[in-house]
């Protein structure tokens, strides 16, 4: 139903000539709505779609470029990306639809067209890196204070209760940093057995 709504990403590939024809798109907040995205808060980002035909088969090159506004995962604040990215992929007719095969995609038969926006919308969301935060400073200054304030370091953990209070600690990891009780415990245990 959601791919229904964005009848402009439909490519006609029955009626399509032999030979390469281009489609490009300006992606806007409106394409990423439209996708349910909650992790993208502002977007300016070109598409491209180059599509050659040669018989039965269409080679689709996705080519995306531009900027996205998500959030930094250390203060929450909206920080850029830039996205730079290119995916090909083959496109075939077959009985049903299937995208089983690494970069081949076969559509049913009945199909005349086929919606691209699930590609592009991938191929861009997979330039995010999985940890996304600001450079070093540019965090939201208020949530970084935050943030240090709540901060444990090894001397707050040591006066906390995690060495044992007379001296050295037992529970003592190979580069000298005290370890949880409970690890120590369940290496005790791998021990014995």
């Amino acid at each position: 139903m959601l791919l229904e709504k964005l009848t402009t990403f439909e490519l006609p590939l029955k009626g399509m000539p032999c030979g390469t024809q281009q489609f490009e798109y300006h992606l806007g907040m409106d394409f990423f709505r439209e996708m349910e995205s909650t992790d993208v808060l502002s977007a300016a980002v070109d598409a491209t779609v180059e599509v050659k035909r040669s018989g039965d088969i269409y080679e689709l090159c996705i080519t995306v470029a531009g900027e996205l506004g998500i959030p930094c995962d250390r203060c929450l604040e909206q920080m850029s990306h830039r996205v730079d990215a290119e995916y090909r992929v083959s496109v075939k007719y077959g009985e049903e639809y299937s995208d089983d095969a690494d970069n081949v995609i076969v559509i049913a038969e009945s199909s005349n067209t086929m919606n691209v926006a699930g590609l592009i919308f991938d191929t861009i969301m997979l330039t995010i890196p999985i940890k996304h935060v600001h450079p070093e400073g540019g965090c939201d200054a208020a949530m970084q204070a935050q943030l240090d304030a709540h901060r444990a370091t090894i001397a707050e953990e040591d006066a906390e209760g995690w060495s044992d209070g007379e001296g050295e600690s037992d529970n003592v990891n190979d580069d000298n940093f005290p370890c949880d009780p409970r690890w120590e415990a369940l290496r005790k245990l791998k021990d014995n057995n």
